[in-house]
């Protein structure tokens, strides 16, 4: 299997266990709210300094044959009283574990932002490397292709440049009051989560086979439109590229529902192939082909 640097949390530290990441639902052993419910998984992973919060009222847009289940990484919410990660290694090894112990690594499909967006990848990866299925579906935002992270520092500037950086990516929202005091309480992690990100090194493997969407905006200086155009080398199956209006934090802004609509209609389809369609696929939205790219 590919190496990946290992978390601070040091070679002899245990490992943490797997209950936790996804509030609301327990072990496979038990029964998670509304088990059975949705024929297809999406597995949503935040960016750095996120939480499941992101991923607030998804459910209700994606419909009856889809079960969202946000991840809830350590250091935030229930888990802030854990360790955050600083490295990618254990923590894709740990969410994995999780992943499988509950149940959740077969139909199911990935989406991620930013940090979120990598780590997807990853854990994807770390399935196929245990033999395990691939995601039906990977849905990558806000984030530049693997091989090309390596060149940011954002993890030791100073908390007052750490401010300002998240405030100059529209992170803050649009009441900077309130946005800036909840970043104040998150800036320990939000360093813990850079660091995963800009001590990781891409290595190569062979590509999924899984079909990818990316997401793009238009005022996005840390993943530009050809910087995830680049995420197309990552799969054998196809890549539909979306560029949307917003800033880096676009899935919280006006072009959400466009979002939303898009991943719908892109889950719809593997319902569809599946056989299992239910609400999703007789409710879905028209959508492209997946050939070209286009500005939203």
């Amino acid at each position: 299997m590919h190496t990946i640097e290992q978390s601070a949390r040091g070679p002899s530290a245990p490992r943490p266990p797997t209950a936790g990441w996804f509030p609301g639902f327990g072990p496979s052993t038990a029964t998670p709210a509304r088990a059975g419910a949705a024929p297809l998984r999406l597995v949503c992973l935040p960016y750095a300094g996120g939480t499941p919060s992101v991923y607030r009222n998804w459910a209700a847009h994606l419909g009856d044959a889809v079960h969202v289940v946000p991840v809830l990484l350590p250091g935030r919410g229930l888990r802030v009283r854990d360790a955050p990660y600083t490295g990618m290694g254990t923590l894709v090894a740990d969410l994995t574990d999780a992943l499988v112990e509950h149940g959740f690594a077969h139909d199911y499909a990935l989406f991620g932002h930013s940090m979120g967006a990598l780590l997807a990848y990853e854990v994807a990866h770390e399935l196929r490397d245990r033999g395990l299925a691939e995601p039906a579906h990977l849905f990558v935002s806000g984030s530049r292709a693997p091989h090309l992270y390596g060149d940011r520092h954002d993890h030791t500037l100073s908390d007052a440049e750490l401010r300002q950086l998240v405030r100059d990516l529209g992170g803050l929202g649009a009441d900077d009051t309130i946005g800036g005091s909840y970043l104040e309480r998150r800036l320990p992690v939000l360093r813990a989560d850079l660091t995963v990100c800009e001590t990781y090194r891409w290595a190569p493997r062979r590509p999924l086979s899984c079909p990818m969407t990316a997401f793009s905006a238009t005022r996005d200086p840390i993943a530009p439109a050809h910087e995830m155009e680049a995420w197309r080398v990552h799969t054998r199956g196809s890549l539909l590229r979306h560029h949307v209006e917003g800033d880096h934090f676009f899935l919280n802004g006006p072009s959400r529902p466009y979002l939303l609509r898009e991943i719908r209609a892109e889950l719809a389809r593997h319902l569809d192939v599946s056989g299992d369609a239910g609400t999703a696929v007789r409710d879905r939205p028209p959508t492209a082909k997946r050939e070209p790219s286009w500005i939203y």
